[in-house]
């Protein structure tokens, strides 16, 4: 009995965390806004300006968290870290849920990317 108790508990616990970590689509678009990503990553971030620079929209939010967070650490890290010193500067002000957020307004987005199968 207690060891159903227990467990119940704990996995009622772990929803109440997943919840209290949900990513906000609207505080990601603001931080989006605030930090100008369009500039380089274009209209709806699906329409960069230069080729070198991604398509944004419609990806993974998981991918992105990812990515960002690569940048955020940088070069100082060379298995995890991604070095562009355009990315690293834009994301060193963000927080873990900061990235989050941007993360999942960003794949909120409607993209055109393609998918092979």
């Amino acid at each position: 009995m207690k060891l159903a108790l227990v467990t119940a508990v704990l996995l009622s616990s772990i929803g109440l965390v997943n919840v209290a970590n949900a990513a906000s689509i609207d505080k990601g678009q603001a931080l989006v806004e605030k930090g100008n990503c369009v500039s380089c990553h274009g209209a709806g971030l699906n329409a960069p300006i230069l080729p070198a620079y991604p398509k944004l929209a419609g990806q993974y939010p998981d991918y992105l968290y990812y990515a960002l967070k690569a940048y955020q650490v940088g070069n100082g890290n060379p298995q995890y870290g991604r070095n562009n010193a355009i990315m690293g500067a834009q994301v060193q002000a963000f927080s873990e849920s900061d990235l989050r957020d941007i993360s999942a307004y960003i794949a909120s987005l409607p993209g055109n990317f393609v998918i092979k199968k």
